[in-house]
């Protein structure tokens, strides 16, 4: 881990933070304010329990429950009683008064909605009126985004193998500023999900591809290190949306901030080489001798290795291999039945793969559900962000001393044991829980950053982004699972822990 992997380095995981941006902006961009139904003509008075007052903006600060109603005295002496997702005419009208026994006639929301605009001046829900009948929409928004994810996750590792991690890098770096700025310019819900689509797409693919890639470029005594450091990059793009989220409250805007992220990396990335494994694995010698001179030139190395030296070496190794074989094995492609090919790989895989999904749920789950732990919703984010960079040094402690295996299965056993602990917190103990939940995406933390090392390391050259891709597509079932998991919150209370 001389000058020239640091640089490689540095300029790769930099663009992991707008990974971390794009998969947790909907936590804010989606939020679905406190809304009534619309009126029809302008309000001369309003009232709420025993409060009154002259616009319903005074009222949302009393608002305590979705079952709440506010009634509403127009100019020209109708009262109406607002809920969220009905409004009803009283049919006499008398004085303003909250309690109504007499008749009413309901009418549907024809009239638009009143959203409380004192949080956040727009979001995707507001603008689009994702409420009531299509409050399914909203919450489509991030499970769709994570199926774009395991989508990319497949198709990017996949052509990484066969036409280079550089070409990847350069095409998903382009397209996370290009589809992360679009989204800003969708003009309806449809166009937003396919857009929002296509950038999971590219993210996934990316951070993928560029774990392989400064895989390839650091040596071994420093590759625990720096692969488990690039998901404390994508931690502190977590901690950028909840900045970000902060300071601004219009919901396009604040995409178009978290985007401009992307742009300092685009401008650079061409400048990145081909790793001298895929390079040799293709048969491309010159091209690889070419990246290690300058690799030696970089890091003041006088005897740089010498490719054709270690090729005699391998074509004296394989020649009787190769007899009568026409050099096949040479360009053979391959694909994903290559990590079945006999039992022992097949094991290996299925176990990894169900690694994987396990440390995605709960990754996803501890992360998208901190915004609704009580308290200020920005620090918990934030807060559940931070906690994943000292977790990452733990871990790589923790495999140095003990191994991949023991540091992975403690930490599994001991994320599940923190959930069970946080169902037997009362719920009004607010900070106590934030803590307990911080402690669980330490766990889950540790777990899930191992495995993208483990699984690399367990497979060669010429299948690793395959079998690192496929890994990702199952975690990326299980961050499909984990929004409809956190939604299972309005069923009872501690579903998404068990």
């Amino acid at each position: 881990f001389y000058r020239f992997q640091a640089c490689i380095y540095f300029a790769s995981v930099f663009q992991a933070m707008s990974c971390g941006i794009h998969y947790l902006a909907s936590v804010f961009m989606a939020v679905t304010p406190n809304f009534v139904c619309g009126f029809p003509g302008n309000v001369s008075s309003v009232l709420f329990h025993n409060s009154s007052a002259s616009s319903i903006e005074d009222i949302w600060t009393l608002w305590t429950s979705t079952e709440n109603y506010i009634v509403v005295q127009l100019e020209n002496g109708e009262i109406w009683e607002l809920d969220q997702c009905s409004r009803s005419k009283r049919e006499v009208s008398l004085d303003l008064a909250y309690e109504y026994k007499g008749n009413k006639s309901v009418f549907p929301c024809s009239d638009g909605f009143l959203y409380d605009d004192a949080k956040w001046k727009s979001t995707v829900v507001t603008q689009w009126d994702l409420v009531c009948d299509r409050e399914w929409l909203a919450k489509l928004i991030q499970p769709t985004f994570m199926l774009g994810v395991l989508v990319g996750a497949v198709i990017f590792g996949d052509i990484a193998d066969r036409l280079g991690r550089q070409r990847v890098i350069w095409f998903t770096s382009a397209g996370q500023f290009v589809f992360g700025i679009a989204v800003a310019f969708t003009f309806d819900y449809y166009s937003f999900v396919i857009v929002r689509f296509l950038l999971a797409m590219v993210s996934s693919g990316y951070l993928v591809v560029a774990f392989v890639y400064v895989t390839e470029f650091t040596g071994i005594k420093a590759r625990t290190w720096a692969s488990m450091h690039v998901h404390a990059f994508f931690a502190v793009g977590i901690m950028i949306v909840a900045l970000v989220g902060f300071l601004v409250r219009t919901w396009w805007v604040y995409q178009i901030c978290l985007s401009i992220a992307t742009l300092p990396f685009v401008l650079c990335c061409w400048m990145l080489p081909e790793t001298p494994f895929w390079l040799l694995s293709e048969e491309r010698y010159e091209d690889a001798q070419k990246v290690i001179d300058t690799m030696a030139r970089w890091n003041k190395i006088s005897t740089p290795c010498k490719v054709s030296e270690l090729c005699s070496v391998q074509q004296d190794d394989l020649a009787s291999g190769r007899a009568g074989d026409n050099d096949t094995s040479s360009t053979k492609k391959h694909n994903i039945l290559d990590l079945f090919c006999n039992w022992q790989i097949a094991r290996r895989t299925i176990t990894v793969w169900l690694i994987w999904f396990t440390g995605s749920l709960g990754y996803y789950v501890f992360s998208l559900s901190s915004v609704s732990l009580g308290g200020n919703e920005y620090l918990n984010l934030c807060l559940i962000g931070a906690v994943e960079l000292p977790c990452y040094i733990i871990a790589c402690l923790a495999m140095d001393k003990l191994g991949r295996r023991n540091t992975l299965i403690p930490f599994l056993i001991l994320s599940a044991l923190i959930c069970v602990l946080i169902m037997f917190i009362p719920q009004d103990f607010n900070i106590l829980i934030i803590l307990a939940n911080m402690a669980g995406k330490f766990s889950i933390g540790v777990a899930f950053g191992l495995i993208y090392l483990y699984t690399a390391e367990l497979y060669p050259t010429i299948v690793r982004s395959l079998a690192v891709g496929s890994g990702s597509m199952m975690c990326r079932v299980g961050s499909v699972v984990a929004p409809f998991c956190v939604y299972l919150r309005s069923v009872w209370i501690f579903m998404p822990l068990v």
